[in-house]
């Protein structure tokens, strides 16, 4: 599988998920700016994480080596609980289904 098109998983398996206060899942954008796919990306995620209680945060690449160096083809980028969800396009749908189990 080319780089581009891998999900990572950042959890050692059988670790607990990466979730916010509460237990809520916990969606991190990875973002740079004067990106204006990262600027939609941005909205759908505030939306979705707004209407559902999931912790939002949100990191920018450029100030970041490592992440940089994983995701800089990808961005916008978006981690569900440190695991990829998606990159370039957020679909609303499918960001709710994951935030629903």
């Amino acid at each position: 599988m080319t780089p581009l098109l891998r999900r990572t998983k950042k959890e050692a398996k059988g670790a607990a998920p990466e979730r916010g206060p509460g237990g809520a899942h916990r969606v991190t954008l990875i973002a740079k700016p004067g990106c204006h796919l990262c600027d939609d990306a941005r909205a759908v995620v505030e939306k979705v994480c707004a209407e559902t209680g999931a912790a939002f945060e949100e990191k920018d690449i450029t100030g970041d080596e490592a992440l940089r160096d994983a995701y800089w083809e990808q961005i916008p980028v978006v981690l569900v609980d440190g695991e990829q969800h998606t990159f370039w396009r957020v679909d609303e749908a499918r960001l709710r289904r994951e935030l629903a189990r």
